[in-house]
């Protein structure tokens, strides 16, 4: 079965993006919502940040996915977390993030949460199927970003796009 997963996430990664768009509007058709999670190093006083490798492993991102129907956002950010990582927090250990919503193009919405664990005592889990490699980085020293994370992070004032202009720009004091 995992073989089977591993590959159905290779091949669908390897799709352009508008034909990944494309698929995913088929199965949401009216409108894509996914559930984000800002997960910080306790230990470093937030200062490094929980990041993943997925398919195709061109960049790191946050764990996140697609809501399932009629689940709350924060249920479906705890249960991403949880799948993607291996950190089992209930919904009520994530607070949602300033903004909590992220509106992109094309119909896009991320609602954003966030937590705290300390990284010396939280064992993380991988599946090696949806998710390659999950680790800690300093915010000061961040990977390269898939341009999604980037922008995203860019709202929370993390990351290599927050001095350049963009919609985040306006939610700076």
């Amino acid at each position: 079965m995992k073989a089977i997963r591993a590959a159905t996430y290779g091949v669908f990664y390897r799709l352009p993006v508008g034909m990944r768009r494309w698929i995913v509007r088929r199965a949401v058709p009216k409108y894509v919502v996914g559930a984000v999670c800002l997960v910080r190093d306790s230990d470093a006083d937030g200062e490094r940040l929980l990041l993943l490798r997925q398919p195709p492993g061109r960049g790191w991102s946050l764990p996140a996915g697609l809501l399932e129907r009629r689940e709350a956002p924060i249920v479906g950010a705890a249960r991403e977390l949880a799948e993607e990582s291996g950190i089992r927090l209930r919904p009520e250990e994530l607070r949602p993030a300033v903004p909590n919503a992220i509106v992109h193009a094309r119909g896009w919405v991320d609602v954003v949460f966030e937590a705290s664990v300390p990284a010396s005592t939280t064992t993380l889990e991988v599946d090696g199927a949806e998710v390659y490699e999950a680790a800690w980085h300093r915010l000061d020293d961040l990977p390269k970003l898939t341009r999604a994370t980037a922008k995203l992070l860019a709202y929370y004032g993390i990351g290599p796009l927050t001095d350049q202009p963009g919609p985040w720009a306006a939610l700076k004091p």
